[in-house]
């Protein structure tokens, strides 16, 4: 059977990699896809990039080729309702609907649903108007968190430490409209203390498969500093996660989404991130949600996926979730992000990337940020491969990571040497 992924991301040469592993599968196209989709290795597994971004299009296409099924890797073509116009062509399709995929595209939105069904997150109030959001924070104080209301590719989040940087925020989003319409509210929220995770389940409407706990590395230095960039690196499972936080997760912040948004008349479909804020009591707050899975915490989960993941994805289009368990690689699977030159201002495009090694047991590279062009790979993104090893302890996890990752080469290569501390 054939299968279609969107996006263009290190999450979706992931899902591709590990959908093309299928027994099931014998094609899985990849939309728009990168230059790993697009490598001798990749065609030799089944994966084929399809240069198509429309959205009616895309299911113009899937019906053509008789698409067995279809998985949603960003969050742009979810806030485009890709998942309603699938469904209205009678497609099988994962994901949330558009209105579903609120609890991502509308921080506003997703604050105001936690606050009506009960689920633990930050004290916070949304503004549009400059003044106003200005005497707030001068009467908060701070440390302070600052978000845009809507999507804005990772930039929308300022954890602003002083007065001085919270104000910055505050014109550069509704002021400068430097974020354009992600901008033109802004949510502004307390600021958490403790330790972050990502916490990502599979939703069919009313049943949940957690998958793999992860943690990912949000700043672009290493020992956390530097600015916020869409992550780092990551790794699988996240030590933090105790079986009794993992409980609690599931308990009072997934199941209540789930149900909250049955009973609100928007059932949910998909993949749920929630980012996870886990203090030092054991308490547990609700940071975000996202209606995708994490990049780059897709890749290190990914490695360590046993099961056939197109099963779990069936049984989650047919509304089965109950009946599915998956089996997890016992190792800790950890990645590290290379990206491009001035990542995560302005990255240039176009250089060439050299001596990425071969995949093995214990090591796999995935792209995110690159096209093949005639032949020669070069980079076309921000984050451009997320190199991940995989042993037995997270030190050798981690040893393997960079061991593979000092072969490859490409001018201006930026890259953390830590990740994996938090664990250490």
């Amino acid at each position: 059977m054939k299968i279609l992924v969107i996006g263009s991301g290190g999450r979706e040469h992931a899902l591709a990699w590990k959908l093309a592993q299928s027994p099931k599968v014998q094609k899985v196209f990849v939309a728009p896809g990168n230059g790993g989709t697009a490598t001798a290795a990749a065609k030799n597994m089944g994966i084929e990039n399809l240069n198509i971004t429309d959205l009616n299009a895309l299911a113009s296409f899937a019906k053509d080729e008789q698409i067995h099924l279809t998985v949603v890797g960003p969050e742009a073509p979810l806030a485009g309702g890709i998942v309603d116009i699938f469904r209205d062509h009678g497609l099988r399709i994962f994901g949330p609907t558009q209105k579903a995929a609120q609890l991502e595209s509308s921080k506003d939105f997703a604050k105001a649903f936690m606050k009506r069904h009960q689920i633990p997150t930050a004290e916070y109030q949304t503004f549009s108007n400059i003044q106003e959001a200005h005497a707030y924070i001068d009467a908060k104080g701070a440390p302070i968190v600052i978000k845009a209301d809507g999507l804005a590719a990772g930039k929308g989040v300022v954890v602003a430490m002083s007065l001085e940087e919270a104000h910055g925020a505050i014109d550069m989003m509704l002021s400068d409209n430097k974020l354009g319409d992600a901008g033109a509210r802004v949510v502004i929220e307390e600021f958490l203390q403790g330790e972050e995770a990502s916490f990502i389940v599979m939703v069919d409407g009313k049943n949940v498969l957690t998958l793999a706990t992860s943690q990912d590395h949000k700043r672009l230095l290493d020992a956390d500093q530097g600015p916020n960039t869409g992550g780092m690196g990551a790794y699988s499972p996240a030590p933090v996660v105790t079986p009794e936080i993992h409980a609690r997760a599931l308990r009072e912040i997934i199941m209540p989404t789930v149900k909250g948004m049955a009973a609100d008349g928007i059932p949910f479909t998909g993949f749920l991130y929630a980012g996870l804020m886990i203090d030092g009591k054991g308490q547990v707050k609700t940071l975000e949600f996202n209606c995708r899975m994490g990049d780059p915490e897709t890749q290190p989960i990914m490695a360590r996926l046993k099961s056939d993941f197109l099963i779990a994805l069936d049984a989650a289009v047919d509304g089965k979730l109950d009946q599915v368990e998956l089996d997890w690689d016992a190792r800790i699977a950890l990645g590290v992000v290379m990206a491009a030159y001035n990542y995560p201002e302005t990255p240039r495009k176009g250089d060439v990337i050299t001596g990425i090694p071969a995949d093995d047991i214990d090591h796999v590279t995935f792209h995110a940020g690159t096209t093949m062009d005639n032949g020669v790979l070069k980079t076309s993104g921000g984050r451009v491969l997320c190199v991940v090893g995989l042993d037995h302890t997270t030190k050798g996890a981690q040893q393997k990571a960079y061991a593979h990752l000092d072969h490859i080469q490409f001018d201006g290569a930026q890259f953390r040497r830590d990740i994996g501390y938090r664990a250490l």
